[in-house]
């Protein structure tokens, strides 16, 4: 652990760091003879990837358990992150589109087709927590093999894992409600889908936190870096160097201005006028005119808010704030803490999100146009009914990245032709191409589309552009695959870690987005099932297999902007572009007819004699049809 992560340690747990307390502490292995065996695959985190990653598994027959700290499944989107973070629409299927499909069916259903509500879910992308909260519920609920249990905390400590070689066999939690009852749960297969990476930790699969340097991988921006928000060079300082840190955490704050909904912020106790007396001064010189952005001033404000039905928002960290609701530095030693830490930690972190909004609406060196602004603001009375209508959960960015069969770097997510001019696109001096391709994986369990995005890493420095690490490179980010060893973690048998995956800070910048967790916890619990069927480990998973079982579900393996889920030969073509026969293009021309030279390329790459067509009148999508079924 480095100095300033000791510090910070050392502060946090002071006595002035109020916060929730811990739960009893481990207390070494159970016996054999106490485990629960009732189920096939236990899941631990009732994320939306550990949400997907059951139901995926019990929908093919098997038996699932899954463990979640709290009172609440969902995870983020259940806590106030409403606005989907997904940058092509139709890159990612399965699981998460059907989650979609039913928010939008929720409002349909409640509101009317034609109501705003409707309107403002915009397809079912945009949600309010409880909604999506109630979503997830109906999904589980309607799989008779899936057991949830709640208040179940797993802490990363090695006793709290049963090895048999390099095999994870059995997993103890504590029941945080009835005076911390210790329980131990064997299974076939475990996926950890903590935010945390905790349970792989303890089970010994290795791991990153750190961020890494453009030296390491070749990738662009990658290291300590400086620069505007938005379309622009480096700034000073940059020296793009790999060190010890990590990327800021917040809140996503569910905030209304309606007077019916509105619950007024109140002082903490806790207040500390100098966390944001800065910004009177950001103010003052116009560089942060208003609050929240509106129509005529949308790329700046205090705070970014998207609108969710019913007058409500999903509110994050502004991008182009130097003090906002991220609380960069302080949550360092975050990752691998225990929950006593964390759970400080959070309360340090709510503490400072109300700080911050009081500040907005009541210090007098604000403007009194801009304080009325930000008083017509307010935590929405409907929400998070018992916990003072404040997310129950932190937006952990990132914290344990498990080393898997796989990394994912940010050159992952781009396309080969443009990662020698990323620099000259991101500095506006060179346009981008949107029509390229990411490299192509043979073995991708999924597709899908953000920017590389990366939150703050230090607090505010003198003479410096903006704050170091903050980033979002969506210029030079095309669609892309995700293979399957990124959730295959080194050196421990029977596990899939599909949230805290395998990545570089900058890859885990793009794949750290919720459809993507989802698709790739839906990848996890398919492959579980697999692996117990066939009896053969989890890293020697048939592939194929593996991808033919997830096409079945609609998952989207490759991005073909013309081959929607319901075409007739949507499976054959996503198989054909895993082998490369796209390898360049967004699209797969499907209703094009299928010249000679290209009948023989496929043909090739599948491994097989061509088989009968009409040049210039079979279809590219018959044809494959044919070679890929």
């Amino acid at each position: 652990m480095n100095r300033r992560r000791f510090l910070l340690r050392s502060l946090l747990a002071g006595p002035a760091a109020l916060g929730v307390s811990g739960t009893a502490p481990a207390h070494g292995r159970q016996s054999k003879k106490h485990m629960n065996n009732e189920h096939d695959i236990v899941i631990v985190g009732a994320t939306p990837g550990g949400v997907c990653a059951a139901i995926a598994a019990a929908r093919l027959g098997s038996r699932v358990l899954l463990l979640e700290r709290t009172a609440h499944i969902g995870g983020l989107p259940a806590n106030g992150l409403g606005a989907t973070d997904i940058h092509t629409r139709g890159a990612t299927g399965g699981l998460f589109q059907e989650f979609v499909n039913n928010i939008k069916a929720h409002y349909v259903r409640t509101y009317g087709a034609g109501s705003p509500q409707v309107k403002d879910c915009s397809d079912g992308y945009h949600f309010e927590p409880g909604v999506a909260e109630k979503v997830f519920e109906a999904m589980l609920a309607a799989e008779a093999k899936i057991t949830v249990l709640r208040n179940r905390q797993f802490d990363a400590e090695r006793g709290n894992v049963i090895l048999e070689g390099r095999g994870l066999a059995a997993v103890t939690v504590t029941e945080r409600v009835n005076g911390g009852r210790r329980e131990t749960y064997a299974a076939k297969v475990f996926v950890d889908a903590t935010y945390e990476g905790d349970l792989a930790a303890a089970a010994s699969a290795p791991y990153r936190t750190r961020r890494e340097g453009k030296a390491e991988h070749g990738e662009p921006f990658a290291g300590r870096v400086y620069r505007r928000w938005g379309v622009g060079p480096l700034g000073e300082g940059s020296t793009e160097a790999g060190d010890d840190t990590v990327q800021a955490y917040n809140y996503r704050l569910c905030l209304t201005n309606r007077a019916d909904l509105r619950v007024p912020i109140e002082k903490p106790s806790t207040y500390s006028r100098a966390d944001y007396a800065s910004l009177a001064g950001d103010v003052a010189s116009g560089y942060m005119p208003h609050f929240m952005p509106g129509k005529n001033n949308r790329d700046y404000g205090v705070v970014n808010p998207v609108r969710l039905p019913n007058g409500k928002t999903d509110t994050n960290n502004h991008h182009r704030s130097f003090v906002s609701t991220d609380l960069p530095e302080e949550n360092w030693p975050y990752p691998e803490s225990d929950w006593q830490w964390r759970d400080r930690f959070a309360r340090r972190l709510r503490d400072y999100t109300l700080g911050l909004l009081w500040f907005c609406q009541n210090d007098e060196a604000l403007p009194a146009a801009f304080r009325d602004e930000a008083r017509a603001w307010g935590l929405a009375r409907d929400e998070y009914t018992d916990n003072g209508h404040f997310p129950r959960q932190i937006y952990v960015r990132e914290a344990r990245r498990i080393q898997g069969e796989y990394l994912f770097t940010a050159r992952d997510a781009m396309s080969p032709d443009e990662v020698p001019h990323a620099y000259e696109i991101m500095a506006g001096t060179r346009p981008p191409n949107p029509k390229l391709r990411a490299p192509i994986h043979s073995d991708a369990v999924t597709a899908s589309h953000y920017a590389i995005d990366s939150h703050a890493i230090r607090k505010r420095e003198p003479n410096r552009v903006h704050l170091d690490g903050f980033l979002g490179l969506s210029l030079i980010t095309r669609p892309y695959q995700i293979p399957y060893g990124v959730i295959v973690p080194k050196k421990v048998e029977g596990l899939l870690t599909p949230v805290a995956c395998s990545a570089t800070h900058l890859g885990f910048g793009t794949l750290r987005m919720e459809p993507c967790w989802m698709a790739l916890g839906q990848a996890a619990g398919t492959a579980a099932h697999l692996s117990i069927q066939d009896k053969v480990l989890l890293r020697n998973l048939n592939k194929e297999k593996l991808q033919r079982a997830l096409l079945k579900q609609k998952q989207v393996l490759i991005y073909l902007a013309d081959v929607p889920a319901d075409h007739p030969h949507f499976a054959p073509l996503q198989i054909a572009g895993c082998r490369g026969c796209f390898p360049a293009a967004l699209t797969a021309e499907p209703d094009a007819p299928l010249d000679e030279a290209t009948a023989q390329a496929w043909a090739k790459r599948a491994g097989k004699a061509a088989p009968v067509f009409t040049a210039g009148k079979t279809t590219r999508a018959e044809y494959v049809g044919r070679l890929f079924e």
